[in-house]
């Protein structure tokens, strides 16, 4: 007798509408004090929590702010350069949370984009590109 590993008679696949996906960014970072620095301190993210094999190994976390959650790492295969685009409310209002945290001059002005949103490009201290946007009303 063959075992039977699942029902057939109660398989059902799921349609479209029950699928979902959710993705969480991996940037690499060099050195754990200036994510911190970058991320908490200047940012307002919050730590969820970090990952160590060992005292000495790379460092893997998790940080978050509101929905948007990043995963940050030291280790060296991952790649610095990526661009994160992060769907905004309020952008006006973190550009000048920014400002009073920062060298005036240091934070480029929101843009207007010629697909109608605000957008905002910040850089962290690894090559990695923060794209905040916010759709502009109609």
């Amino acid at each position: 007798m063959v075992p039977v590993l699942y029902r057939t008679d109660t398989f059902q696949p799921k349609i479209m509408s029950q699928i979902e996906f959710k993705g969480i960014p991996t940037f690499r970072i060099f050195n754990y004090n200036e994510a911190v620095e970058f991320y908490i301190d200047f940012l307002g993210f919050t730590i969820d929590w970090e990952h160590r094999f060992a005292p000495s190994d790379p460092v893997y976390m998790q940080i978050s702010r509101n929905e948007l959650v990043l995963h940050l790492s030291e280790n060296k295969r991952f790649r610095t350069g990526s661009v994160t685009f992060v769907d905004t409310t309020g952008i006006e209002t973190f550009h000048e949370e920014l400002k009073g945290k920062d060298k005036p001059g240091s934070i480029p002005d929101v843009s207007i984009t010629d697909w109608h949103t605000l957008q905002l490009e910040i850089e962290d201290p690894f090559g990695n590109l923060l794209r905040f946007n916010e759709s502009l009303s109609e």
